[in-house]
C-alpha cells in the first residue's frame, strides 16, 4: 500500500515536472560539439565525429588547462568557464563554498537536472564533520540560467550538439575546479553527482586522475537510453523520434555513455558509491543494472545501494536519511589511494 502511494507521490511530480517542457526541433549542431569541423549535415557522419570523440583521450581535457580567473568572497567562487557559448550567463561558473575549516577532504556536488536551489542539509552534514563541501551550478543552472527560460533546456534537449557541448562544458569547468581545490591545499577530493549531475560526475572520475572517490545517485550508463526511455525526458524523445531512433542516438550520444569509459573507472585508486532507486522511472534500474555489470566486468567493485523508491522519493524520509549515512561512511572511509 505505501509503495503504491509512493509510486503515486512521484509520478505526480514528474507530471509538475513536465508543464514547463516543450517539444524543439531535432538539430545536429556538430560545430557545437566537435570544434573545427566543417558544416555537418548527415546524421551518420555526426556520428563518426562522435566516435572519434570517444577514443580522444584529450576530448574532456580543457586545452588550456587554466585555473586562473578565480574569484572568492562570502563563500561564493567565480571563474570563467573553458567554453564560450552564446548565453553570457552560462559562461562565468558559480559555485557554493561551505568549508569545514579542514583540508583534509572536499566533495564537488554536481545536481539534477533542472535543479533549483542547492542541498543546505548536505552541507551543513558534511562540514560539520570536517569536509568541505562545493556545489557547483552546472551550464545553465541556477545562476547560469538562460535567460527567459523556465528550465535547463540548454543542458539536455534534441540538439544533439549543444548537448554535447553542455556536457562536455560541465566536465571541463568541473575539472578546473578540481585544479584549483588542489591547489588551495585539498589533499583528498571526492565528486557527487546526482542523476544528471551522476553523469558528469562519473566522465569527471573517469578523466581526472585527481578524484580519490565518486559518489553517483540515481545513474546509469547510456545517457542516450535515459533520455529514450525517462519519464523526466518524454518532451525530448518526441522531439528526438520524428528524425532518430534509439539505436543511432547511442552512435551520437557516444561520447556521454560512461558505460564506455567503465575501464577508466575500475582504475585502482578510484572507490565508487551508488545509490539505485529500484521504483525509478527516470532513470530505469534495467539500464543501472547494464552500467553496474559493465563496472564489474572492467574490474570496479562499486559500493551499491539499493532503496525500494522511485527517482523523486529519494528525496523523502526515510530513503534520503539511508543514502545520506551510506554517503558518509562512503566518504569517512580511507581512500585507496591512501591504503
Amino acid at each position: 500500500m505505501y509503495h503504491n502511494w509512493l509510486d503515486r507521490w512521484d509520478e505526480r511530480r514528474a507530471r509538475r515536472g513536465e508543464e514547463e517542457k516543450e517539444t524543439t526541433d531535432f538539430v545536429l549542431d556538430a560545430e557545437r560539439a566537435f570544434p573545427g569541423v566543417k558544416e555537418v549535415i548527415s546524421l551518420e557522419a555526426f556520428c563518426d565525429f562522435a566516435n572519434q570523440a570517444v577514443v580522444d583521450l584529450a576530448f574532456f581535457d580543457e586545452p588550456s588547462g587554466s585555473d586562473q580567473g578565480f574569484q572568492k568572497q562570502d563563500g561564493w567562487l567565480r571563474f570563467p568557464s573553458g567554453i564560450s557559448t552564446d548565453v553570457d550567463e552560462n559562461n562565468v561558473v558559480w559555485a557554493k563554498t561551505t568549508e569545514s575549516g579542514s583540508f583534509d577532504q572536499v566533495v564537488v556536488v554536481f545536481h539534477h537536472w533542472n535543479a533549483t536551489s542547492r542541498n543546505r542539509q548536505i552541507t551543513k552534514f558534511f562540514s560539520r564533520r570536517g569536509i568541505t563541501v562545493v556545489e557547483i551550478a552546472m551550464p545553465y543552472h541556477f545562476e547560469r540560467q538562460r535567460p527567459g527560460s523556465s528550465h535547463a533546456d540548454y543542458m539536455l534537449s534534441a540538439n544533439l550538439g549543444r548537448t554535447i557541448q553542455s556536457v562536455r562544458q560541465a566536465v571541463w569547468d568541473g575539472r578546473k575546479l578540481l585544479r584549483w581545490l588542489r591547489s588551495e591545499g585539498y589533499r583528498e577530493i571526492s565528486v557527487l553527482g546526482m542523476s544528471l549531475g551522476s553523469w558528469v560526475a562519473g566522465l569527471i572520475a573517469a578523466h581526472d586522475p585527481a578524484v580519490s572517490k565518486a559518489s553517483l545517485f540515481l545513474t546509469a550508463g547510456s545517457l542516450a537510453d535515459m533520455v529514450w526511455t525517462g519519464r523526466a525526458t518524454r518532451a525530448i524523445r518526441d522531439s528526438l523520434e520524428p528524425a532518430i531512433g534509439l539505436t543511432d542516438l547511442r552512435r551520437a550520444w557516444a561520447p556521454l555513455n560512461m558505460e564506455k569509459y567503465a575501464h577508466r573507472l575500475a582504475r585502482p585508486d578510484l572507490d565508487l558509491h551508488v545509490v539505485l532507486a529500484k521504483r525509478d522511472k527516470v532513470v530505469l534500474p534495467e539500464l543501472s543494472e547494464r552500467f553496474m555489470h559493465g563496472l564489474k566486468v572492467a574490474g570496479a567493485r562499486p559500493n551499491i545501494l539499493y532503496l525500494n523508491c522511485g527517482h523523486y522519493s529519494l528525496a523523502r524520509p526515510p530513503y534520503i536519511l539511508l543514502a545520506g549515512l551510506s554517503l558518509k561512511r562512503f566518504l569517512s572511509a580511507t581512500a585507496k589511494s591512501a591504503r
